[in-house]
């Protein structure tokens, strides 16, 4: 059996004109030995000259030891510091096969490449989440530079609208247990107003941040510094299209809930009552299930749109692509970020509401029963606070989903190989080469 040369199974016969270089004793097995007493000799095996056994056990495979047998004490490890395939002292290497071979000390694998706020490999939930704190901490002032112009600006417009154009919306009446149906109406109507024209123009705010901050990430993990003015020359082109991606995400949502929602819809209109209610409600959940698996499936679709110069169906298809097989982890991370990022804009929006209802003319105990007048102290004040909330969001969830996709393309496109290339990594992905050499 001829293997590789310089090793052998353990356990295998021997090469069939094996050379003088086999280990194994120095003569015949079956000649006795001289210093034996002549009567306690074997017999001399006939034929001409010493021969093997016929009796030759058949040649073994390499194959992991079962333990001792029964009974028996299993053999003391062998000497030496570091085990079978240790070097011997002064040698350079380690075991079989010299550097990185057999005993070499199971090191593991060399780390890999990192210029800048990630290594470049598969990465981990925790590693996710630690680039996108690692890059507002390298480039703070572009980031958090970023973060409150944009912030400013929307908590402005804000301000602004509910101070003037949103202050005669009442919403009085639907605390108030005598109001009648038309008042509990208007009211109702007035809040879903001020709310929808809030949310549109926070909305529009994070499509702003998320297209300069897509570019400032992209970037840290290169480690390249970037100024607000060149990120936002790099992502003017393609702030169009994200809004008309924002814009068919959103579309694509609600109707996927309305559709959900309407057949309990008419059947509360055709006199079913109670049933059409309950089928409204079923129907309403189980779309918005549906609406929530869309939306992670293209929750890639910004940094796609942004980073490759795609259009919107493209940039949707590659998102669902990346996310196929990875529905859950996705979703599981960008649920953490949330979930983290709203905790300690929490920390901060809710002290600065207090405090703003405590300078209003009502109170504290006016703001928590809704009779309070918001006046344009608590405006001021608590935009204050969102201002300052808005300036850790922003950064995390934009850095989050833009870590998810390079992540996702490392895993399945090896887009590592390009990042260390366009990073300036010497011989990163050549045979035998050590990542980050």
């Amino acid at each position: 059996m001829n293997d590789t040369p310089g090793w052998a199974s353990p356990g295998s016969a021997p090469s069939d004109g094996q050379g003088t270089g086999a280990s194994g004793p120095a003569g015949p097995v079956d000649r006795p030995d001289p210093a034996q007493p002549a009567d306690q000799a074997g017999p001399e095996p006939s034929g001409s000259g010493p021969r093997w056994s016929k009796e030759q056990p058949p040649p073994a495979q390499w194959s992991a030891p079962a333990g001792p047998p029964p009974g028996r004490t299993p053999p003391p490890p062998p000497p030496g510091p570091g085990g079978w395939g240790a070097p011997p002292p002064g040698a350079p290497g380690g075991g079989y096969g010299g550097h990185g071979g057999w005993g070499a000390g199971w090191g593991g694998p060399p780390p890999a490449a990192k210029p800048g706020v990630i290594p470049l490999r598969p990465l981990g939930v925790g590693e996710i989440l630690d680039g996108a704190v690692s890059t507002m901490r390298t480039h703070w002032r572009t980031v958090l530079g970023i973060s409150l112009t944009v912030a400013v600006l929307t908590q402005i417009v804000v301000v602004l609208l509910r101070g003037f154009v949103l202050d005669d919306t009442s919403t009085a009446a639907l605390s108030d247990p005598s109001a009648t149906l038309s008042e509990l109406s208007r009211a109702m109507g007035d809040a879903v107003l001020s709310s929808a024209v809030v949310s549109l123009v926070a909305l529009i705010g994070t499509v702003v941040a998320t297209a300069l901050l897509t570019t400032v990430t992209s970037r840290a993990v290169l480690g390249r510094p970037v100024t607000t003015g060149e990120a936002w020359r790099d992502a003017r082109p393609q702030v169009p299209k994200l809004f008309g991606l924002i814009f068919l995400l959103l579309l694509i949502a609600f109707g996927v809930i309305g559709a959900g929602s309407l057949p309990g819809i008419l059947v509360a209109f055709a006199g079913g009552g109670e049933a059409g209610v309950a089928l409204a409600v079923l129907g309403s959940l189980g779309a918005a299930v549906v609406a929530l698996w869309l939306m992670i499936r293209f929750s890639l679709s910004s940094p796609a749109l942004m980073l490759e110069k795609q259009g919107i169906t493209k940039a949707m298809g590659r998102s669902a692509k990346l996310v196929r097989g990875s529905w859950w982890r996705v979703f599981g991370i960008q649920l953490l970020a949330m979930i983290i990022a709203n905790v300690l804009a929490s920390i901060i929006v809710i002290p600065f509401t207090f405090l703003a209802a405590a300078l209003s003319g009502d109170g504290v105990a006016g703001f928590l029963d809704g009779s309070g007048d918001l006046g344009w102290a608590f405006l001021v004040v608590s935009g204050i606070g969102s201002v300052i909330g808005s300036m850790i969001t922003f950064p995390v969830s934009a850095g989050v989903t833009v870590l998810l996709y390079i992540d996702q393309r490392i895993r399945r496109e090896a887009l590592d190989l390009e990042l260390a290339r366009a990073a300036g990594v010497q011989g990163y992905g050549a045979p035998g080469a050590t990542p980050g050499s």
